[in-house]
Order: structure tokens, then sequence, then C-alpha cells
């Protein structure tokens, strides 16, 4: 090879050595790598705001015909019959704000119940009165606790029909009785607590910004926003299961998902967990029911 002008020499190159090919075609592979790599990752964000977009368009469409709204009407005719032993109507059901007020009561739930001692949500509350007002047993009142295919749940509706109730009003949940923040304590710890064979928690997906799985958004939950976001629409119609979901379906969802040993309907981690989501998502205007992916 020649260099220069007139005092223009002719250099030996020598080859590159086995070891230094070698560290070349890795150098090159890990090029080759992050281009295909950057460029997936560009597509799955097109086709992530794509979904989004046309998600976007499917709410918007069913805006003034919302599925869940048939749901809602048969929860208030559900809300005055009369049934049970007691051949009574949940008519009389105090969920905070005395027997049968039910504007803005939604919003402001989990809380404490003197008469239970305990911090309740709606559905444990509603369950409570369907015992006590109508005389039905835990199991008669729980029994179809959730939709199936062909089947619809009468508990879902009164929590459509009673969440609708709040509908424009601001989540409102403190949680300054001293049982209402313990309860919140022990939500918090849920959140943040790893277990189950995958050793997830639900921090993992929910405790930062621009997460996501698969080409669905997780939300922060850890934020007002975020958690004001994912809490304000349920219960909600769920475009990928044809049904209306609860909160307490919902959650029991996630940690089944998560891989977690399922909690039974009611339990009380569920509740906690509500209670601490609901205190991060309070001054956040309630939209329910909602739609969902």
């Amino acid at each position: 090879m020649k260099y220069g002008g007139k005092a223009a020499q002719t250099v030996a190159v020598a080859p590159f050595s086995p070891e230094e090919f070698e560290m070349i075609q890795r150098l090159i592979r890990t090029l080759v790598g992050a281009a295909v790599v950057a460029a997936f990752a560009g597509n799955v964000a097109a086709q992530d705001s794509k979904v989004a977009d046309e998600l976007a368009k499917y709410r918007e469409a069913l805006a003034d015909g919302n599925p869940a709204d048939l749901l809602e009407v048969k929860g208030e005719g559900l809300w005055a019959e009369k049934r049970g032993p007691k051949n009574a109507s949940l008519e009389q059901c105090d969920f905070g704000l005395g027997p049968g007020k039910l504007d803005g009561a939604y919003a402001q739930l989990p809380r404490y119940f003197k008469d239970t001692g305990r911090v309740m949500d709606v559905e444990s509350r509603l369950v409570h009165c369907m015992m006590t007002l109508q005389g039905l047993t835990k199991e008669q009142a729980t029994k179809n606790w959730f939709s199936k295919p062909g089947t619809e749940s009468d508990i879902e509706a009164l929590v459509t029909f009673i969440g609708a109730k709040s509908n424009g009003m601001k989540i409102n949940v403190p949680a300054t009785h001293p049982e209402e923040a313990k309860m919140a304590k022990v939500g918090e710890y849920i959140f943040y607590r790893r277990s189950g064979p995958q050793d997830f928690s639900c921090a993992i997906c929910h405790g930062q910004d621009g997460k996501r799985i698969r080409l669905q958004e997780l939300g922060n939950l850890t934020t007002q926003e975020g958690a004001g976001v994912a809490m304000k629409t349920w219960p909600s119609y769920r475009v990928s299961q044809g049904a209306v979901w609860t909160m307490q379906r919902r959650l029991i969802d996630c940690m089944r998902q998560a891989r977690w040993p399922e909690p039974y309907y009611l339990a009380d981690s569920i509740v906690a967990l509500q209670l601490f989501l609901q205190k991060t998502a309070t001054g956040t205007v309630m939209e329910t029911p909602g739609i969902k992916r």
C-alpha cells in the first residue's frame, strides 16, 4: 500500500489474527443486533400506538351506548326488588352516607363501618346488606359474584348501578380513621411485596412510568394521576371479555396472572389494596361505568 507523494513507500499490512477477527465479528453481531432491537422497538411502539388509537375510537363509539349501561339498569331494578327470606329490598343499605343514600357513596369507599367494626369496600358492604336486610346467607349472596358466559351476576349489576351514582364526583378516600389508615398500610405492603413462583409484585408492573406488557401500557399506580386513571372507571366493561368487571374481580385476576395464591372473594387483602389505590387516587373525578381493553 502506498502513502504520500514523493516519499511514497510500500507498507505491508499484516492480516488479522484469529482472536482479532473473532472480536470484530462479535462487534458486528452486537451492532446488527442493536439495530434489529431498535427497529423492533420502533415497530412495537408504532403498533402500541395503533392499538391505543383503535381502542380509543372504540370507546368513543360506545360513549353513548356502553354495554355496561344495560347492566346498570338491571342493577337499579335489583336494588328495589324485594328478595330473600325477609322479602326486603336493598333500599335501606347504608354505604356510609346514610340508609339508601348512594350519590357519591362509591367514590368514598372503602371506608370503616362502625356497625361491623371493619373496613369494607362496595362489594363486601353490599353482601353484608344482602345478608342483614334480605336474610340471605353469605353463600347465597355470593354464589354468582362474577358473570360467566350466558350467566350474568347480580352483584356486578348492583355494583355497576351503585358506582354510576358517583359518576362525575371526586374520589375521596383520605383514610383518616385509625382502622382505615391501618388497612391502607396493609394495602401498600401488598402492593410492594414480591411473592409467588415468579417473585412478582404489583409494583413491578405498576410502580414506574413507561412500563408495558406486550402492547398494553401499564399505569404507574403510585401517582395520583396513574392511580386515578386506573380507579376512576371501575366497574368497567371489558372489551376483551365481553363483560362488566368489578374492582374485586380485576384485582383477584391480577394476582392470578402474577401466579400469586388466588385470594378468596371479599378477602381483606383485596379491600386493603383497593383502599391504598383509592387513597392514592383521591381527587380524581369518577367516570363509571368505563370501558377497558
